[in-house]
């Protein structure tokens, strides 16, 4: 099944069953006659690539339609059962692991599984080896898995498979290193658009042809769908929002550079911010705990605003302004339809997004933002997992 259609796609049938496919998964399912109008494709040609990828897994019979009056049509759709898509949101400290069938329907879902990921090839395998340790539990065949998808944060371009963030040394694609250890394809992808894309697909973006999404975690990332696709800039790295030269406040961002939109709006000045306002004096929830010199964590600090704390507030507003400044900038260059916040700060909601949306009444061209809907994310830390699920699917069938 795998090398008639995967493998051999190339040439005009190729492009034909290409087109079949996408309409299939973008639109669900059609008669051959939908499909011919559809695709503009003579129905002969639509019945003999249909037949083809019936006998290929690919695709099956449905049924006939509901239609009244005359001969009811046969519908096709997606073959559930043709293969499974595993999908990995890797951080710094645990991993979001999620799986779905051929037709997209996710399976599972484990989230918070501890890992630690370091650039060194122990890591890596030890990465590989927790991907098909979860396939078992999730009682799938691993000759049944087409392909992985891998998130990382940081600089990855998805057409080479290198990480420029994380790599172990060796002078080839991270993808092959991977590849190697689980013996299928294997797509690696930046966080914030795999995390895009499962908007996009499964979760709150209703298939919105433009929209932004925010991915603000530790640093701050950005997707984007433009005219309905993932938009990855002539060297795939577009999306770099966290390290705009925005700001005018002497930090050194992680890049090395000096005012990266990331130094003011992201979790790790969350966290600095709230730190310099305890050393200031001021009151937390957090002081004894501070004052000891023990550890004060981005999760204490959300757990302290969960408590109503007020420092924990003042911090997440002083970010949400300045974030909300630059999605008006955003929003005046691309005028989207959408603009949802997620990552890891998003469960702030409230405390987060009445400073945004105040920032961009007052930056943004009322003309340009008045369509713009902002909002939050409707997958959660769901989003990553299940966009490299998706991600992982579509790179395999080359219909992005």
């Amino acid at each position: 099944m795998r090398n008639s259609f995967l493998n051999g796609n190339t040439g005009k049938s190729g492009a034909i069953k290409q087109q079949i496919m996408r309409l299939c998964i973008n639109d669900g399912d059609f008669s051959i006659a939908e499909m011919s109008k559809e695709t503009g494709i003579s129905i002969p040609t639509v019945t003999k690539m249909v037949t083809d990828l019936i006998d290929e897994g690919f695709l099956e019979e449905l049924g006939k339609s509901g239609t009244t009056g005359g001969r009811r049509p046969s519908i096709y759709g997606l073959n559930p059962g043709a293969g499974y898509f595993i999908g990995a949101d890797v951080t710094r400290h645990h991993v979001n692991i999620a799986a779905c069938n051929f037709k997209g329907n996710i399976l599972e879902y484990v989230d918070n599984i501890p890992f630690e990921l370091e650039s060194t090839g122990q890591s890596m395998a030890e990465l590989c080896e927790l991907l098909k340790k979860h396939a078992k539990t999730f009682d799938i065949d691993e000759n049944k898995v087409l392909a992985y998808g891998i998130n990382l944060t940081g600089r990855v371009n998805h057409e080479t498979g290198y990480s420029f963030s994380y790599f172990i040394g060796e002078d080839k694609p991270l993808t092959s290193t991977f590849e190697e250890m689980l013996g299928t394809p294997v797509f690696v992808e930046n966080d914030s658009r795999a995390m895009t894309y499962g908007e996009y697909i499964c979760g709150g973006a209703n298939k919105e042809q433009n929209f932004l999404f925010i991915n603000l975690s530790w640093g701050l990332g950005m997707g984007m769908i433009l005219d309905g696709k993932l938009s990855y800039g002539k060297s795939g790295f577009s999306g770099e929002i966290g390290h705009f030269p925005l700001l005018d406040n002497g930090i050194i961002c992680r890049c090395g550079k000096v005012g990266c939109l990331e130094t003011g709006a992201s979790g790790s000045a969350v966290h600095r911010i709230f730190l310099e306002k305890l050393k200031e004096g001021k009151v937390s929830v957090l002081s004894d705990k501070f004052a000891s010199g023990e550890e004060i964590t981005l999760d204490d600090i959300l757990d302290a605003l969960a408590e109503e704390d007020v420092l924990a507030i003042e911090s997440i507003e002083d970010i949400g302004s300045t974030l909300g400044r630059a999605i008006a900038g955003l929003i005046n260059i691309f005028n989207p339809e959408l603009v949802i916040i997620g990552g890891r700060l998003s469960v702030a909601e409230e405390y987060l997004m009445l400073p945004i949306k105040s920032a961009i009444n007052k930056h943004s061209l009322n003309i340009v933002s008045r369509d713009t809907i902002v909002k939050f994310s409707r997958l959660g830390k769901k989003a990553g997992a299940l966009g490299a699920c998706m991600l992982s699917r579509s790179h395999l069938l080359n219909l992005l």
